[in-house]
């Protein structure tokens, strides 16, 4: 049995947020009372980064797995429906028969949409109570050409059944897409381990060696400066690369996140551990 997220409303999402921002500037509050402005301190920015980062990019993956549960199974409650009218049930019949079915995250929503159509509510009102609830990407297209064929007389039941051919396709080419996309978040990733590798290698090659020697009449820096220096640079990377991976592979920035701070965590150990 397939186990689907729950929905993240605006108020979990925010709580979620302040708190995250909090827990990150008490880290680096009292990384600087402990160990004031020098460079242990960016250890402690680091941490302040991951415990804003990780909460977020968690919400986001519940939200995405949410939406992809609605997307995956409205094709499936629209043919659903449109069976239940072809044996004579009316609308409101076929929707309650829907809503006794299990479509997933789907359900509930089926269960709440039912509910006020039982207390008045007209079908066209039910299912815009029904789209602001769910407001995803693909409900928000479908939706209203439902209901703009409810408000012109047409017979809604027929439009069920292309919306979810249309729904399926769109679902598909999502796929497709995810799937054209993916080497080019592994090229992100790729980017970033050689860019770990060629500076450990300089570090350890070069820089170190060559640590107060002075070079064109100016002493090189301290290998604790370039450590701090190739920190920065990687976390930067880490960030920025995980958001554009997240761009590239999902379509959103924010679903970015996760590959932020998983790049970020493994540079910052692979600095650690390695130079």
């Amino acid at each position: 049995m397939v186990t689907y997220m729950p929905k993240i409303d605006k108020k979990t999402r925010k709580i979620v947020t302040v708190a995250a921002v909090c827990a990150a500037l008490a880290i680096i509050l009292f990384g600087f009372f402990k160990v004031g402005a020098t460079a242990a301190l960016d250890d402690y920015v680091t941490f302040g980064i991951v415990a804003i980062l990780a909460p977020l990019a968690a919400l986001n993956y519940v939200d995405y797995r949410w939406q992809k549960g609605i997307n995956q199974n409205l094709p499936d409650l629209f043919r659903t429906i449109v069976q239940a009218q072809e044996v004579g049930m009316t609308l409101p019949q076929a929707m309650d028969e829907a809503a006794k079915r299990d479509f997933g995250p789907l359900t509930a929503e089926l269960k709440k949409m039912t509910v006020q159509m039982s207390w008045g509510y007209s079908f066209e009102e039910a299912l815009t109570a029904f789209g602001k609830r769910v407001g995803t990407n693909l409900t928000q297209r479908v939706l209203p050409l439902i209901i703009e064929a409810s408000h012109a007389g047409g017979n809604v039941e027929k439009v069920f059944a292309p919306m979810g051919r249309f729904i399926n396709t769109n679902n598909l080419m999502e796929k497709e897409r995810k799937t054209q996309t993916r080497p080019y978040v592994l090229i992100i990733y790729v980017a970033l381990f050689v860019f770990l590798f060629t500076i450990i290698l300089l570090f350890k090659t070069f820089f170190s060696a060559a640590e107060g020697v002075p070079l064109m009449a100016t002493p090189t820096a301290s290998s604790e400066e370039m450590q701090r220096i190739f920190l920065h640079m990687t976390l930067v990377q880490g960030f920025f690369g995980g958001l554009v991976a997240g761009k590239m592979g999902e379509g959103s920035i924010e679903a970015g996140l996760k590959h932020s701070l998983l790049m970020m965590l493994v540079g910052y150990a692979a600095l650690k551990l390695f130079m």
